[in-house]
């Protein structure tokens, strides 16, 4: 009998999965299995075909409060699932690691993989009673979905792993750390920094949590002390996040002249080639790409001292790590490696060196492949 060697992603969005996954699945491909993708596709199924991988497209909306459109999608994944029989399916970030581990059971996958892109929302909010009703109901959902011989997880950073174990989510041998999903190092090359004021970028999706507000404070703090540099935020909102910045507030900000507002970029090596210092004071993160290519370009970073920020930063080696929701630290940090060229320049170094060991995109298609490997061959001999 022929070796089922078919493996599923699904993942919320195609651009994301080009962004983020695609050097995986090619690893896969060159290694002798088919791949397919269940998505919401936009205006990168070409793309994605022309790597040999099948589209199926889902209309996967984050936003909805739709009960029974929820539950239809369910169906709906459960359905390709049954039609397509992969021996393995990979879910990406919550919707669909929750949806899809309950289409997975229910269509008797033989193995599913749930990878975290960061707990999101949900684990980074203060512990106030709504957000611990809420914590409690997804502790639930995960725990029923990890239920199962067939689950396993990945996790991006040591805290996020750690925390599913220790609330009986996930057992330690059903999970393995992959920090980050990689950086092309030949695209994101070491590339001097420009001449003339100092540029500092924030790239991300428009979401307080990020730390926004945290860097507008730190941006007036910095012109009152009449300091020349400029910020540059590089990103668009989030309706579907509840923490989402509105697009009325990042214009007047940008008219202001508190901030540069580009929108989202195609191509962040070039936005990158033309800044100084890459800071992102987020409040929780899987381990931030935005970062990792920020420290290949031999930037260096002014970073939060949380979950998935400290694992590509190294305190004053390639960067400075500060408390969270600390705007005083924030400008003092950034206000150190303004005034010191020198400084900037060693913490560049020290980050490309740093993303070239651990963070390629080579190096995370390895150890994703051997973790494949590894639970196929325990689940035949299971």
């Amino acid at each position: 009998m022929a070796i089922n060697r078919k493996i599923l992603f699904f993942v919320t969005e195609d651009w994301y999965f080009v962004s983020h996954r695609l050097h995986i699945a090619r690893t896969l491909k060159e290694n002798g299995f088919e791949v397919i993708l269940l998505t919401r596709v936009h205006k990168h199924k070409k793309i994605i075909e022309n790597q040999g991988i099948r589209v199926i497209p889902i209309d996967l909306k984050r936003e909805s409060r739709n009960l029974f459109q929820e539950i239809k999608t369910i169906f709906k994944v459960a359905g390709v699932y049954k039609k397509e029989k992969p021996y393995l399916v990979h879910h990406v970030a919550a919707k669909p690691i929750l949806y899809g581990s309950i289409a997975a059971r229910v269509s008797n996958i033989c193995l599913y993989v749930n990878a975290f892109a960061g707990l999101g929302f949900v684990f980074s909010q203060k512990n106030n009673f709504l957000s611990i009703i809420i914590q409690s109901i997804f502790i639930q959902a995960y725990r029923f979905i990890f239920h199962s011989r067939s689950a396993y997880a990945i996790f991006q950073n040591p805290e996020d792993k750690a925390l599913f174990e220790s609330l009986r989510i996930v057992k330690k041998n059903r999970s393995i750390l992959i920090r980050g999903s990689g950086v092309n190092i030949a695209k994101y090359r070491f590339v001097k920094e420009p001449e003339g004021q100092v540029n500092i970028l924030l790239g991300a999706r428009m979401i307080w949590d990020k730390g926004i507000g945290e860097l507008i404070q730190a941006v007036r703090i910095l012109r009152e002390q009449q300091v020349d540099f400029h910020v540059i935020l590089a990103g668009i909102p989030d309706p579907a996040n509840p923490n989402s910045v509105n697009e009325q507030t990042l214009k007047k900000w940008h008219a202001q002249g508190i901030i540069e507002w580009v929108g989202y970029q195609k191509d962040m090596s070039h936005v990158l080639s033309r800044i100084h210092i890459a800071t992102l004071p987020s409040y929780r993160e899987g381990v931030p790409k935005f970062l990792i290519e920020a420290a290949a370009c031999g930037r260096p970073i002014v970073t939060t001292d949380v979950p998935g920020c400290r694992e590509i930063v190294q305190h004053n080696k390639n960067g400075i790590l500060i408390p969270v929701r600390n705007s005083l630290a924030l400008a003092n940090s950034l206000l150190k490696l303004i005034k010191d060229s020198e400084l900037r320049e060693k913490m560049g170094a020290c980050g490309r060196a740093m993303v070239i060991k651990s963070f390629s995109e080579k190096i995370v298609a390895q150890k994703t492949l051997t973790f494949y490997k590894t639970i196929w061959n325990k689940k035949i001999w299971e």
